[in-house]
């Protein structure tokens, strides 16, 4: 092999897009107080596709189905398609992961952080465009 490269880091970033098989990011959830558990996304399903996470850092609960899950660092939780899911951070310390998802929820992602008025009713509608809904 001639010449090396250097793989930029992940932090923050998402490695694969909606065109690819899958897609990796690494993000954080910031702490709180304690209190009610503060969702990372609202609770919902994805009739299609399947959904993991990887704790780096700290803790994440992921509700799955009607079991909370409660990963540490070195820890990870797969939702099979289907399952009604969220997770948060339960903790003070922010908590850093890897998501691996399907391109459609890549896009889901996107789409959700491009609303400019995110009401139920846009945030179903934009769900329901990548196969997948809200949960009350």
């Amino acid at each position: 092999m001639s010449g090396s490269r250097v793989a930029p880091a992940l932090a923050g970033n998402v490695m694969g897009s909606t065109k690819d098989s899958f897609a990796v990011a690494e993000w954080c959830a910031e702490g709180a107080p304690p209190g009610p558990p503060r969702y990372v996304a609202p609770i919902h399903v994805h009739h299609d596709d399947d959904e993991a996470w990887y704790v780096l850092e700290g803790k994440l609960c992921v509700l799955v189905g009607e079991e909370t899950v409660e990963a540490s660092a070195g820890a990870g939780v797969l939702v099979p398609r289907g399952i009604k899911h969220t997770y948060w951070n339960p903790g003070v310390e922010p908590a850093r992961y890897l998501l691996f998802m399907t391109p459609k929820i890549l896009g889901l992602i996107e789409g959700l952080h491009a609303l400019p008025d995110r009401t139920r009713e846009t945030v179903a509608a934009l769900f329901a465009k990548f196969d997948s809904a809200l949960v009350d």
